[in-house]
């Protein structure tokens, strides 16, 4: 049974009869098995497995745990056991309840924003700061609605920016008008799932004995809302302030740090023995982390025998002399690639790492870079795709038109309504056979200076502009066509579009679809427009070798797409494996390149953490942003107890392209790898003038 394969603390915690425990679980210390423990203790004490919620920070480290306990109890059990993410069991949840729920990803949502954000003008104000861009205002409205609590957004941005004052009425009105339109298409966030979800659980008994939190420390105000508004009988926190990391997305150390303030009855257990590192790593982990301030005291203890080789620092002359170096050494590396990471702080150290060991033909996978799902041209493809099935999806439309000349979000969001009100609610009847008793479909425009809204929609164009084109003639007489920013080229789009969906109606196979969208006039358009991008130089010119190069990996993707949906017959089917599962389809094999944030919670034989220059970590320019030196801190000794066995750490003194001159991460200092000079103290002092300002 499990509690049997527990250290004498973990099964203290798993056994613990207090309402509220807190298990400080450092890396390496078991925690999954401690949680599986105490799961086991709950059924066996009589609690029912649909008693019981698990919250996990991955939906993968759900399923693992959820296969432990079947091992035990078998899988009819176990799987009655509520187990996932906060997003996942809230969007379980809202289903139950049957809300209308059409969840869409950041992505697609920000592509919105974007069409309300572009109708606003700041220019009468009249202020001499720059506002902020639509990404960054939905960045900042993402960040507000998992850390406030209480305040309006408006007066959250005065109070947290007040030299951006002047513009807050503004930017409240955007997501006022963002959020009732996500309402009208009954669109969903993440952050809306837990709000909705919220709602629930201030008006329903949901029925957990206990709720269990897996990386408690990453958790944020909004999620700890939640918890409260559950009021579960009995609560079973796992995590460790030392891995904290995930502050820039609303995390909130306070969290983990008030738990014995907010519960005074609560129980505080430790987790002191390390199965992961040796010794060696362990105690340089140690020596950095204890710069910063002590939570809860925790001593670790290594249990492992194995042979212990000490940390190992790797210095370089000039930048990519480390990449170059560092991939020779990979190859002639005894571990199995498998086995080995190269974990770093900014993406550009992963390019110059990945381009090393491709050109020693040594295969590698990244994880938290650009997967081929996430590539513009596939997603464009499966948005043709997606509005075949559900012409209602805006954003689909929306992520399309944006690649044509002349059409932002703002205007794409215009044709697809004016589209919508041609054909009474469809888009392809407003294609296809338009009312021709609408004159103008466009929305009126909203007049309000104070809010930056002007009409710059004075009257409607001539569509003679156009006769030159070769449009078919039923095309050339949509309303459509009257929109007075629509230029040449995006007419031709728009007509390219209505030639492709005319030629997939009634095709029911799915591998007919999609070498049909690859092989129109308008995907390949879009082709086009993405290699010029791709291949364009400072001055603006094209590199013609850089373009076919490109165009021949996006030939290869369609290729590959192609014979991804030969399998299925069924369009839901395939674009729910497409969409949904796409995160599967993408395992490769060879060395592992990772974030440090892509590599919490997994562990390697061998791992080298590249980069480790001050300003690149700790990252400065982040910190400059609202971070801080304890989180890079908190970073760094992630990243360096992910290594069982062999840690490198490197970095270089010269970056001949920048021409910058580097001085060692004050970690290294902190490690003891590096002798404390005159640089060290200059960092510190400078981190303490900082402090004082």
């Amino acid at each position: 049974m499990p509690l049997s394969r527990l250290n004498q603390e973990q099964y203290a915690a798993a056994t613990s009869t207090d309402k509220q425990n807190l298990i400080i679980a450092s890396a390496g210390t078991g925690k999954t098995s401690t949680i599986v423990g105490r799961i086991a203790h709950l059924l066996g004490s009589g609690i029912k497995p649909q008693e019981i919620l698990l919250l996990t920070f991955t939906n993968k480290a759900a399923a693992e745990m959820i296969a432990r306990v079947a091992e035990f109890f078998g899988k009819d059990i176990a799987t009655m056991i509520d187990a996932g993410t906060f997003h996942a069991v809230s969007y379980r949840w809202l289903k139950k309840q049957n809300k209308k729920v059409i969840l869409k990803q950041q992505r697609e949502l920000k592509t919105l924003f974007r069409s309300v954000f572009e109708k606003r003008s700041f220019e009468h104000i009249g202020a001499e700061i720059t506002p902020y861009g639509g990404n960054h205002l939905y960045d900042l409205y993402s960040f507000y609605q998992n850390t406030e609590l209480q305040s309006d957004f408006e007066n959250w941005v005065v109070n947290s920016y007040p030299e951006h004052e002047l513009f807050a009425l503004i930017y409240a009105d955007i997501v006022d008008e963002f959020e009732n339109l996500k309402k009208e298409y009954g669109f969903v966030n993440f952050n809306d799932l837990l709000l909705n979800f919220r709602d629930i659980c201030n008006t329903t008994e949901l029925g957990y004995k206990e709720i269990l939190v897996d990386e408690y420390q990453d958790t944020n105000a909004l999620q700890g809302t939640l918890l409260d508004a559950i009021k579960p009988p009995s609560l079973f926190c796992v995590g460790d302030y030392d891995q904290s990391i995930y502050a820039f997305n609303g995390a909130d150390i306070s969290i983990i740090s008030s738990f014995s303030t907010k519960f005074p009855e609560s129980k505080v257990h430790t987790l002191t023995k390390n199965y992961r590192s040796t010794k060696t790593i362990l105690s340089l982990a140690t020596k950095v982390i204890e710069h910063n301030e002590r939570i809860y005291p925790k001593q670790l203890e290594v249990t492992r025998n194995a042979p212990s080789y000490a940390p190992k620092l790797l210095v370089y002359d000039e930048l990519f002399d480390q990449y170059h170096a560092m991939a020779a050494q990979i190859r002639d590396s005894q571990t199995p690639q498998e086995e080995i990471a190269v974990i770093f702080r900014n993406n550009s150290s992963a390019d110059g790492i990945e381009v090393g060991l491709r050109e020693l033909g040594i295969p590698c996978k990244r994880k938290g870079g650009t997967s081929f799902f996430d590539s513009r041209e596939v997603k464009a493809v499966l948005d043709f795709y997606t509005l075949l099935i559900n012409e209602s999806d805006m954003m689909s439309f929306i992520h399309l038109f944006e690649f044509a000349r002349g059409i932002g979000s703002a205007m794409a969001k215009e044709l697809y309504i004016a589209l919508k009100n041609l054909g009474d609610g469809s888009i392809f009847y407003g294609l296809y056979a338009p009312d021709q008793s609408i004159k103008n479909p466009f929305e009126k425009r909203k007049l309000n200076h104070q809010l930056g809204l002007f009409d710059d929609f004075l009257e409607l164009g001539a569509v003679g502009k156009f006769a030159k084109l070769g449009f078919e003639a039923k095309f050339m007489k949509n309303q459509i066509l009257k929109h007075p920013k629509l230029t040449k080229d995006s007419a031709t789009f728009l007509h390219d579009f209505y030639l492709l969906y005319r030629d997939l109606k009634g095709i029911k196979q799915p591998k007919t679809i999609v070498k049909k969208i690859v092989n129109s006039n308008v995907f390949r358009y879009i082709a086009e427009v993405l290699s010029n991008k791709r291949a364009q130089l400072k001055d603006g010119t094209i590199d013609e070798k850089q373009k076919i190069e490109s165009l021949t990996r996006i030939t290869r993707k369609m290729m590959l797409l192609e014979e991804l949906s030969k399998p299925y017959n069924e369009h839901d089917r395939f674009l729910n494996a497409m969409i949904l599962g796409s995160s599967d389809l993408t395992q490769g094999e060879g060395v592992n390149l990772l974030s440090v944030h892509a590599s919490k919670g997994l562990e390697y034989k061998e791992v080298y953490v590249v980069d480790l220059m001050d300003g690149r970590f700790p990252n400065r320019k982040l910190m400059h942003r609202g971070g801080s030196l304890d989180e890079e801190r908190r970073l760094f000794y992630v990243a360096v107890t992910r290594a069982k066995d062999i840690l490198y750490l490197s970095y270089a003194k010269y970056d001949k392209i920048k021409k910058i001159n580097f001085i060692a991460s004050q970690f290294l200092y902190e490690a003891g790898l590096v002798p404390k000079d005159e640089l060290y103290k200059a960092l510190v002092q400078k981190e303490m003038d900082k402090e004082e300002d």
